[in-house]
């Protein structure tokens, strides 16, 4: 997780903290906001123990009420991701669950539409194919050691709520590689917007191993500069993700 704030820093100085507090829909503020931090903190964009920014500068970032953010609050204490602190030293701090409760998660997905969820998924291969065709235009052997480690990271996590962290991790780091600020801003926030829910799917070992093949198969690729296949193959593996979620969608 810190190596995920870590690359997105050094690209574009903080950008996943911008994309986690950038001001939300103006729909349904409350569970906007809850949405917004409670996904952002699953999939790891915001570590465990950080505290975050007080409620007046908060409220200013989401561009919400001190009202309504502390209502969200509330909601992210009763789900166990946010703890508060009275007194000296005191303030809202992230507490990140091992293992994101299923029945949020499911709930979470049941607010979305098979057809929205395709929407996303197209939006989602559409900037990891454009980020793997522009890597392997633009960047050196060296610059892919974080992909690889971040693969065979995925290979040995044990848990769904990590395998989803890397899983977004590598498209994150995968735009980064593209030496592309804006590709980078808009995978940290689909992947605050999706990331979450991939743990419905990343549950199975089985897939876990093919999602890694798939990784190691779009680093070959934009190693070679093989622009074209390297595009391709970051679209598919997007593509089969969704697929199996809208699978999960269906049998809810």
């Amino acid at each position: 997780m810190h190596e995920v704030v870590t690359v997105i820093q050094q690209e574009s100085d903080g950008t996943a903290r911008r994309a986690v507090f950038s001001p939300v829909d103006n729909r349904a503020r409350v569970d906007a906001v809850v949405r917004r931090l409670g996904d952002a903190i699953e999939l790891g964009l915001l570590a465990d123990g950080e505290q975050l920014p007080g409620e007046s500068e908060l409220a200013a970032r989401l561009g919400v009420s001190t009202v309504t953010l502390r209502e969200a609050l509330m909601a992210l204490r009763q789900q166990g991701l946010v703890t508060t602190r009275r007194g000296r030293g005191g303030g809202s701090f992230v507490s990140l669950p091992e293992v994101p409760a299923d029945d949020r998660l499911r709930a979470r997905l049941r607010g979305w539409s098979t057809e929205e969820l395709r929407d996303l998924g197209d939006h989602w291969a559409a900037l990891s194919g454009a980020a793997a065709r522009l890597a392997a235009q633009r960047t050196e052997p060296e610059d892919l050691r974080q992909l690889r480690r971040t693969t065979e990271e995925l290979t040995q996590a044990r848990d769904a709520a990590a395998r989803s962290r890397l899983y977004g991790r590598f498209h994150v780091e995968l735009a980064a590689a593209a030496q592309s600020a804006r590709l980078t801003r808009e995978q940290v926030a689909l992947q605050s917007e999706i990331g979450a829910l991939l743990c419905l799917v990343l549950a199975d070992g089985a897939y876990r191993e093919e999602v890694a093949d798939r990784h190691r198969s779009v680093i070959s690729a934009v190693q070679d500069g093989a622009h074209e296949t390297a595009g391709t193959l970051a679209e598919r593996c997007v593509r089969e993700s969704t697929a199996r979620l809208v699978a999960v969608r269906l049998a809810l």
